[in-house]
């Protein structure tokens, strides 16, 4: 049997007139419209020079035509990568020179951007309604059938990048393999079947929105209304037609400051699903009082997609993302030796199972270096497993931040920060917020004689970096804390501003 996970798609879909997607405004895409219309996609990038394993960009905006645009790739064996839509043009140069992706798939308003930015890479376009783009137009005429490819399941299905603590950004090699291993193992862990419909607010370049979202409603042959994005007045007004919803934290703290949220509105749901950032204890509990939910908090990251689960039945411990998933195994390391911690203490979580990548796109040293000889994946996470087995994530290593879900590496801000004139020196530091989680914070140093002001910085990086990676806040001092050996002691400024959002 081929190892390609559209085929393992294919047997689980309900038949050719139920609906796949229901989009806010009334569109259905059902699942012969996701046959039909993936395989002319398949055909067209075909006809564009796209072969078996060549990779496919794409920086679109969240539409159902980007999900078919996915399965079109997994369909004709070429690689999928994503982009974050916020990315720069400065930002997608990177990934494009690292990738050198046979095609890039943009949004109609921006392609004239990127292709003056860019010039060598090919370019179609994609708009959000079905009609609109250059690959629209290419897959008209194109037949509604298609051969999928004969893929192993060591086969790259797709490419995400997450990025390093020295600001190149990082490919993350994901096979066939890894996404069906996962997608099973969570849509049997979380009780997915046809009937359910998953209310999809989540976006679609990251794992949390494809791979979890996407693929485990697509493995139990579920139907989605698609939401362009997090907006309440949307969210309660699909609540009823629902069965579950996938969020991040962020997600949970506002819906809790909407009066309409109550055990009434929640009633038809089966299910809460929090990842990508903590979700906090009292978050937890409060959304439990309101609606009678337990949230079930689960622990994963880009290069292994989902680690851990708080169980279906049973008890949703605050605070913890639950124990390891069937068929993955997690452990507790010192982080300076790797030798195995015993239960309750502190020390690295490594984990090992099919659901782990294949490494880092052209950094074999990198992939090494984060690899145990016994093929455990170092995460760079700091936690504990308690004598039940349940997983706590106490703390990150090198420094992530992740705001609103999304990871923010520390030193790539910096680097922008500390090119501006004026600038001595900044440490960029995850704060404490309501809203997202952890609110990225720069602390900078300046020059004798420079007036650089926070509104100064927070122009300067406006172009420069994507919404998400810029502070909310720059806070200046004379010196930064440093320790015996001359390190920036981030732990200390952390402590220093705690309270700083929530003043």
């Amino acid at each position: 049997m081929t190892g390609n996970l559209f085929a393992r798609f294919r047997a689980a879909a309900p038949g050719d007139e139920r609906a796949f997607i229901t989009t806010a405004d009334g569109r259905v895409v059902t699942y012969g419209d996701l046959f039909a219309t993936s395989a002319r996609y398949a055909n067209a990038l075909r006809a564009a020079g796209v072969a078996f394993g060549d990779r496919v960009a794409v920086q679109v905006e969240k539409s159902p035509e980007a999900i078919l645009l996915y399965l079109a790739c997994l369909r004709l064996g070429a690689v999928y990568l994503p982009l974050n839509t916020a990315y720069t043009l400065a930002e997608l140069e990177y990934f494009i020179g690292d990738a050198e992706p046979a095609v890039l798939v943009a949004s109609p308003e921006r392609a004239g951007q990127i292709g003056q930015r860019l010039g060598g890479v090919k370019i179609l376009t994609l708009g959000t309604d079905g009609k609109a783009g250059t690959l629209i137009d290419l897959a008209q005429d194109q037949p509604s059938d298609f051969a999928d490819a004969d893929c192993s399941s060591d086969d790259l299905a797709a490419i995400l990048y997450t990025s390093g603590t020295t600001g190149r950004s990082k490919g993350a090699m994901l096979s066939h393999g890894n996404l069906e291993s996962n997608a099973a193992t969570l849509r049997d862990a979380w009780r997915f079947t046809d009937r359910d419909v998953l209310l999809h607010a989540l976006p679609i370049f990251h794992t949390h929105g494809l791979f979890v979202a996407s693929n485990v409603t697509l493995m139990a042959g579920g139907s989605m209304i698609f939401l362009p994005k997090l907006d309440a007045d949307q969210i309660f007004r699909f609540l009823p037609d629902c069965t579950a919803m996938m969020g991040v934290p962020t997600f949970y703290v506002r819906l809790l400051q909407d009066a309409r949220l109550t055990r009434d509105a929640t009633a038809h749901i089966r299910l809460f699903v929090s990842g990508s950032a903590p979700l906090l204890a009292e978050t937890h509990d409060e959304w439990q009082k309101r609606t009678g939910h337990a949230v079930l908090e689960r622990y994963g990251m880009t290069e292994t997609n989902m680690n851990t689960s708080n169980p279906y039945e049973g008890a949703r411990v605050p605070g913890s993302v639950g124990p390891p998933l069937p068929g993955v195994e997690v452990r507790i390391t010192d982080p300076e030796t790797g030798a195995p911690m015993p239960r309750g203490e502190i020390g690295m979580i490594e984990v090992k199972g099919p659901n782990v990548f294949k490494g880092y796109w052209r950094m074999p040293e990198k992939t090494a270096a984060e690899f145990r000889p016994d093929g455990f994946f170092i995460t760079g996470d700091l936690g504990t497993i308690d004598e039940e087995g349940y997983v706590s994530i106490l703390g990150r290593g090198k420094d992530l931040v992740i705001s609103g879900g999304f990871n923010v590496y520390p030193k790539e801000v910096e680097t922008e920060i500390d090119s501006l004139p004026g600038v001595d020196e900044s440490a960029v530091i995850g704060v404490p917020h309501t809203d997202f989680g952890e609110g990225v914070t720069a602390v900078v140093t300046l020059k004798p004689g420079a007036s650089l002001t926070e509104a100064d910085v927070l122009k300067a990086l406006s172009d420069r970096l994507a919404k998400y990676k810029q502070p909310k806040r720059v806070i200046f001092v004379d010196a930064l804390p440093r320790n015996t050996m001359g390190k920036v002691q981030k732990n200390v400024l952390r402590e220093a501003y705690k309270g700083l959002y929530s003043q």
